[in-house]
């Protein structure tokens, strides 16, 4: 974890957002998906809570992967856990984008959220009488150029080609050093009922709009600092160049 922080420096923004409950916090992924274990770190460093994290059921599949997701607070990722979690008054987090984000395979990816299938991260919200918290992260599609993907992996892995894993370069196969920046959005309270349908579908679409303009925010004020110039599809193709 120490080496973690030394190569990322993750600075984090936004505490004064989060309830003293539960709340179900949304947000992207970065390519492999390991600057959760940042962000849940410092999340429980500076508030004494420790995350619960909603992992992708395929992940479950693949023996060392399982095991550290269950040691960094990761549970399946189904409604029943979700609601368990929240119940008990957890900050529950969540990936809409799942695997799709983790296993980026173009540049115009990075740094875009994958939700158009996540439906049911709102019903649980709903279910459960909690806010929907956005949160942001930068820095996390730029430790690696994409470069191609290994086709099979993810047949071989978890039975399914969609998990194929991306062939990636960084400081050789390590990641670039590279600051992280979290930013936690103000909370999303839902104006709809359990069992509205199109009620639903508009807070996702509320949601996933508000969580894309946080991102969009953070990662223009993240390349900034770091005097990188161009627009926002420019930065992304620097992922795969």
């Amino acid at each position: 974890m120490k080496a973690l922080h030394a190569v990322h420096t993750p600075r984090f923004e936004g505490l004064e957002h989060l309830p003293h409950g539960p709340a179900l916090l949304v947000g992207n992924h970065g390519l492999l998906g390991y600057e959760t274990v940042l962000f849940f770190d410092r999340l429980f460093e500076m508030t004494g809570r420790m995350p619960r994290g909603l992992a992708d059921r395929w992940f479950f599949r693949v023996p060392g992967v399982r095991d550290a997701l269950v040691r960094l607070g990761g549970m399946y990722g189904n409604v029943e856990n979700a609601l368990h979690a929240l119940g008990r008054d957890h900050l529950v987090v969540c990936y809409p984008g799942g695997a799709r984000e983790v296993l980026k395979r173009n540049p115009g990816d990075c740094y875009r959220l994958r939700w158009e299938k996540s439906l049911g991260f709102v019903k649980v919200a709903l279910k459960a009488g909690v806010p929907i918290i956005p949160f942001a992260a930068a820095g996390v599609d730029d430790t690696y150029h994409i470069l191609s993907r290994i086709e099979g992996s993810g047949r071989y892995l978890m039975g399914n080609d969609k998990y194929d894993l991306p062939l990636l370069w960084g400081r050789g196969p390590l990641p670039e050093a590279v600051p992280f920046w979290f930013r936690i959005g103000k909370p999303i309270q839902a104006t709809c009922k359990e069992g509205d349908e199109v009620g639903t579908r508009a807070l996702h679409r509320e949601v996933w709009a508000q969580t894309q303009s946080l991102l969009d925010g953070l990662v223009g004020e993240w390349r900034e600092a770091r005097g990188m110039k161009g627009t926002k599809d420019e930065g992304a193709l620097r992922c795969a160049s």
